[in-house]
């Protein structure tokens, strides 16, 4: 691992698909920079079409996409280079692996109930599960494992944006991270 100037972090903001990840995302991206901070937000929805341009979602495909990504963003993390990722990963392990391998992590869980999820439900993903046999849609046909002891827990339903990502940045600030 090169010796860079600075250690970054990765925050990973976690929750069910439309549960507000993107959107506080943005939000931490916005206050970070005008903290100076730079860094690179890996969103899972813009590497999927990279990596699995015709994803199918099954768990071994899953699997390898989360693979992939957490090597990114350890990758990047080992050269000095904050990163946030967008990401659902429904399983506790895709998360953990990248907790196991930098140790500036911070765990952020969008807690925010399946049935808003589904109102809100931007891209189709829980119409489209509903209609597909066999659909495999994290909260409906597929398991989701909360965090257990997440850095911050923010509530899509009742939070806005700002507010998460200003309770990201004040948890980064309190642990020295930047």
């Amino acid at each position: 691992m090169p010796a860079g100037p600075k250690q970054a972090f990765a925050v990973w903001i976690t929750g069910l698909p439309a549960s507000g990840k993107s959107t506080i995302a943005a939000a931490l991206a916005t206050q970070l920079t005008s903290r100076g901070v730079e860094f690179e937000v890996l969103e899972s929805d813009v590497l999927r079409r990279i990596f699995t341009p015709h994803p199918l979602y099954g768990d071994e495909e899953r699997d390898s996409f989360y693979r992939q990504l957490a090597y990114i963003g350890v990758l990047l993390t080992q050269h000095g280079v904050p990163v946030i990722l967008d990401a659902t990963a429904n399983r506790r392990a895709y998360r953990d692996r990248v907790r196991q391998q930098v140790p500036r992590f911070l765990e952020v869980y969008v807690d925010s109930p399946l049935e808003l999820c589904m109102a809100r439900d931007p891209k189709g993903i829980y119409r489209h599960g509903l209609q597909s046999p066999g659909g495999n849609v994290p909260g409906l046909q597929d398991t989701y494992e909360p965090p257990l002891e997440p850095e911050v827990t923010v509530h899509g339903d009742r939070e806005d944006p700002e507010n998460a990502a200003a309770q990201i940045v004040a948890k980064l600030a309190e642990k020295g991270y930047f």
